[in-house]
C-alpha cells in the first residue's frame, strides 16, 4: 500500500474516533433539521436575529406567550428570536424565573396534576426516558424559583407542528433545533421572564 493511502486511511479511522469520543453530542448533531421542510412549521416561526428595544438587559430571556416568541437578548439591542408553542389557557406560568438546571435529551414524567387534566397521561406516571420518543425533545432548561423547580421547562419537542399553538401543559416548547441552540447559548443563572 502507498503512503497516500495509508495516510487516507490514517485520518478516516482517526475522524471516526473523535466522533466516537462525543457521542453525547453527536446525536444532538445528527438529530434531523425541522427547518428541512418538516410539514406544520410555519415559517414565520424560524430562528431570527432581531432588534430588540425591550428593558430587558443582555442575557435574559423573554417569552412572549401572546405572541408565541421567544428572546434570547443581546447586547446592542438585538436578540435571537424563536417561535414557541405555549400552554393551553390557564396552564403558562408567567412572570419571573431562573434557569436552576439543564439537560440534553431528558427523560419526562408527567405531574399528579398533568394526569388529573389528561388521564391518559397515567400510561407515562413511570416517566419516559430521554431521546427522540420523548415529549421534552433534545434538551430541556428547568425553571426555578426561590431554589425551588416550578416544574415548568423551556424545551424541545418531537411535535414541531405545535410551534406557535397554545397546546401544552404550560411549558414553553421549541423545535429541536431551536433549543439545541438555546441550550448551548444559555448559562444556569439566566434570567427568564414570561409574559
Amino acid at each position: 500500500m502507498d503512503n497516500h493511502r495509508i495516510t487516507r486511511r490514517f485520518l478516516l479511522v482517526g475522524s471516526l474516533s473523535l466522533l466516537a469520543g462525543c457521542s453525547s453530542n453527536w446525536q444532538r448533531i445528527s438529530f434531523p433539521s425541522l427547518y428541512a421542510g418538516i410539514p406544520g412549521v410555519d415559517p414565520r416561526y424560524r430562528k431570527q436575529h432581531v432588534r430588540f428595544d425591550g428593558n430587558e438587559p443582555a442575557g435574559t430571556i423573554l417569552v412572549d406567550t401572546n405572541q408565541r416568541y421567544l428572546y434570547a437578548i443581546e447586547e446592542g439591542g438585538w436578540a435571537m428570536r424563536y417561535g414557541i408553542g405555549v400552554g393551553e389557557e390557564g396552564l403558562t406560568l408567567k412572570g419571573r424565573a431562573v434557569v436552576g438546571r439543564k439537560a440534553e435529551w431528558p427523560a419526562w414524567t408527567p405531574t399528579a396534576s398533568m394526569i388529573r387534566r389528561k388521564p391518559e397521561l397515567a400510561q407515562y406516571a413511570g416517566g419516559v426516558s430521554g431521546g427522540p420518543h420523548n415529549p421534552l425533545g433534545a434538551s430541556a432548561l428547568y425553571l426555578y424559583r426561590n431554589g425551588q423547580d416550578t416544574k415548568f421547562r423551556l424545551h424541545g419537542t418531537n411535535a414541531p407542528w405545535t410551534i406557535g399553538h397554545a397546546v401544552s401543559n404550560g411549558c414553553i416548547r421549541l423545535t429541536n433545533d431551536d433549543i439545541v441552540d438555546l441550550y448551548a447559548r444559555t448559562p444556569v443563572g439566566t434570567q427568564v421572564l414570561i409574559i
